[in-house]
């Protein structure tokens, strides 16, 4: 079919999907025709020109359609175009009522006046000059935005990442892009090399360019820290260097040597192996490994009359402590740095109220912290006591200068505190934990406590498996399950699965029970009921406390699927409830969402007084207000309020259902797991007993019972390149 021109008029924008510029719209074309447009167009705006090639094609329930291949975009010119473009409020702060004041006052200039002179909208009555600034300023970032949008969209690079990359360099953007395009594989934007490689080759970089072969093993790197990994073998790296680029490896062992002159990279020698590791990774294994062992080694507080003081916990609490709790006591208070671990039912919290009872006994002042907002208010809710999440006690900054996040608490200004608890260990990897210590005083103690059996951080290292295999911290193991727990099923079925023995599915009157569906819509169909009617009305647990948990975002039941469901059925449309389209998502006022990616810039204002920044991978929230106006989400995290611009969106995504490794660090009243077909390396005991681990009163395990039984003898464990507990190993031998 032969391609044709058209050139109109953006008259409706009916669809835009803001990750990938896909977009529908409606066009008022020059000859009069209103026609529908398909295909790429990022971020189309009412008033926008559009001279469009593509092709004429048939949708079966949309009927005929015009399918761009190529466009070129003009800005309105003419007085009623730039009327319906202002009104469409693509700028900031102007609206219908603004834009009229606006192109009555500068005609066919109103748009040369907000890019070149926006003080001059002062001059129009209501608008102060502070309005004036901020319009120009947003109609600037927008078209800049747009351009950006346009370039990258050519290559399949997402809306979002043109976005990132505006925030960082504005409009010298495109400048830096073009002088190297593999400044979008940083992780700050997020690019995938082959989208920058594609674009490089394009501006006429050659294959063997000494940018593009650095920038190749750089990302190999970084990629490879999604695995865990915080160091490559130099052979592997080079090999998959290599693969990627179809070069020699001579070509990469050469950049290698530039790279590690250059120190963006460093080399060294673990268990027989050359270790690759980036800068960062690298300094934050060695500095973990001589703090860690500097504090182990450190002779004993000698407490007194240790027994009577522990006696007197007891008294002051109304129990008796186990024989392992009386250690753990004793050597959180004799020790520079312990290790507490124990599974569910096995008195964790227990000892952790005796330690901090002890610790008021002797004056020490005491900080809790967790790695998540959710982790740390269980924690607070558990001992009593304030708790923080790890990035609010180090208080997140960002550097105006380059705009990365760094923490203002650190060997300069380290923690006002005697002693630091942080729980959910298993949840902490290697550059948190580095920044942790940095900013521990010197003459303060840490006790570490977790569950080793969690499923690991999702940032690269091993680090609480290492420092416990390392045997190189004092470590207190609670193994004995308490009669109490004992009563409930949760907890027994989790030791059980954790031993690699079937759970009990058949009980019909305790607090886990297993409801078999062999159909993926029966699942999902039972799971909303469950959540809209069954367990609100039969229990008394009502939706908001209940959790979904799937092994998989993906397939028939994996949580992209659940969440629809679930939102069809939670919180479905309404007169009056406002709605925001963000790619395939509608976000829907009173929706449950969670951020999807550490925003440390983002501000946020606390229910009853202050404010800060940071919301982080994992935060859960509700949405309280669209505001169509604005352009902007306003959305409540706990006790926090936070407003979304529309271009922000991309960061969040629904949490009716999550999967097991966003749950981490989490407890919930009820949980529902799914137990159907997946990815053998989704499907293990390590994401069926974290998911058990995260009900409170009820578990309901629905699916295949077959599906229970293969995740239980599944105790595969991704092998993650770290070198912490062989440091450790040799540094205290």
């Amino acid at each position: 079919m032969e391609q044709e021109l058209i050139s109109g008029t953006i008259t409706a924008v009916l669809f835009q999907n803001q990750e990938n510029g896909y977009a529908v719209i409606k066009l008022d074309s020059e000859d009069g025709a209103k026609i529908t447009v398909v295909g790429t167009v990022p971020v189309p705006i009412v008033g926008e020109r559009l001279i469009v090639t593509g092709k004429w094609t048939t949708h079966s329930a949309y009927g005929k359609q015009f399918e761009a291949e190529f466009l070129e975009r003009l800005l309105p010119d003419t007085v009623a175009d730039i009327r319906a473009y202002l009104s469409s409020r693509a700028v900031r702060g102007i609206g219908p009522k603004t834009a009229e004041k606006i192109v009555a006052k500068f005609g066919e200039d109103s748009l040369k006046i907000l890019d070149s002179e926006p003080e001059r909208l002062a001059e129009i009555s209501g608008i102060s000059m502070k309005a004036a600034l901020e319009m120009g300023a947003s109609f600037r970032r927008q078209v800049g935005i747009r351009r950006l949008i346009e370039f990258l969209s050519a290559y399949r690079i997402q809306a979002e990442i043109a976005v990132r990359l505006y925030r960082v360099y504005g409009d010298g953007a495109m400048e830096r892009l073009r002088d190297n395009p593999y400044l979008l594989t940083l992780p700050q934007f997020g690019a995938a090399f082959a989208a920058a490689d594609t674009l490089a080759l394009e501006l006429g970089f050659d294959g063997d360019d000494d940018r593009r072969v650095e920038a190749a093993v750089i990302f190999e790197l970084r990629y490879n820290l999604n695995n865990g990994h915080t160091f490559l073998p130099l052979d592997k790296l080079t090999e998959a260097t290599a693969a990627l680029l179809e070069l020699d490896g001579a070509t990469i062992r050469a950049a290698l040597e530039r790279l590690t002159e250059l120190g963006r990279v460093e080399l060294d020698e673990i268990a027989g192996l050359t270790a690759v590791y980036l800068p960062e990774y690298y300094e934050a294994e060695c500095e973990i490994t001589e703090r860690v062992c500097r504090m182990a080694s450190a002779a004993p507080t000698v407490l007194r009359h240790a027994e009577a003081a522990v006696a007197s916990v007891e008294a002051e609490n109304n129990i008796t402590y186990a024989e392992q709790q009386k250690q753990a006591i004793r050597l959180a208070a004799e020790r520079k740095i312990m290790i507490l671990t124990g599974g569910p039912g096995t008195g964790k919290t227990t000892t952790l109220a005796g330690i901090l009872s002890l610790f008021d006994r002797l004056e020490r002042k005491t900080l809790l912290a967790a790695p998540t907002g959710r982790a740390a208010k269980r924690l607070a809710e558990l001992t009593g006591h304030d708790a923080s999440t790890i990035h609010r006690l180090l208080e997140t900054q960002i550097s105006p200068e380059n705009g990365e996040m760094y923490f203002q608490r650190d060997e300069s200004q380290p923690l006002d505190c005697d002693a630091l608890i942080v729980d959910e260990m298993s949840m902490v990897d290697v550059l948190l934990m580095h920044s942790l210590l940095k900013a521990l005083p010197e003459q303060a103690s840490l006790i570490l406590v977790g569950d080793p059996d969690q499923l690991p951080s999702v940032g690269a290292g091993n680090l609480f498996a290492d420092l416990i295999r390392s045997g190189s911290v004092p470590t207190v193991a609670l193994t004995e399950i308490f009669r109490q727990a004992r009563e409930s099923l949760i907890v027994m079925n989790a030791h059980a699965v954790n031993q690699g023995q079937l759970p009990v599915l058949t009980a019909k009157d305790r607090d886990f029970f297993f409801m078999r569906r062999r159909a993926p819509e029966a699942v999902v169909q039972t799971i909303a009921e469950l959540c809209a009617k069954r367990l609100p009305e039969n229990m008394g647990i009502p939706s908001s406390e209940i959790q979904v948990i799937s092994p998989t975002r993906k397939g028939e039941t994996g949580t992209v699927r659940l969440n629809q469901a679930l939102q069809a059925a939670l919180n479905p449309p309404q007169p009056g409830k406002k709605e925001k389209i963000c790619g395939e998502i509608c976000f829907r006022e009173g929706d449950r969402v969670m951020q999807i990616r550490n925003n440390y810039d983002i501000m946020w204002k606390k229910v009853g007084g202050g404010a800060g920044n940071g919301i982080f991978n994992g935060d859960i929230g509700t949405i309280l207000e669209i505001d169509p106006q604005e352009d902007a989400i306003r959305i409540r995290f706990d006790d926090r309020e936070v407003l979304y611009d529309s271009d922000m969106l991309p960061e969040l995504e629904l949490a009716y259902a999550i999967t097991a490794h966003k749950s981490q660090g989490s407890e919930y009243r009820a949980v529902i797991f799914v137990t159907y077909a997946g990815a053998p390396m989704l499907l293990t005991r390590g994401v069926l007993y974290t998911a058990i681990t995260r009900a409170r009163e009820l578990l309901i395990l629905i699916g295949n019972e077959e599906i229970v039984a293969q995740m239980t003898q599944n105790n595969r464990r991704n092998k993650r390149y770290s070198g912490l507990r062989l440091r450790l190993v040799e540094r205290m031998s």
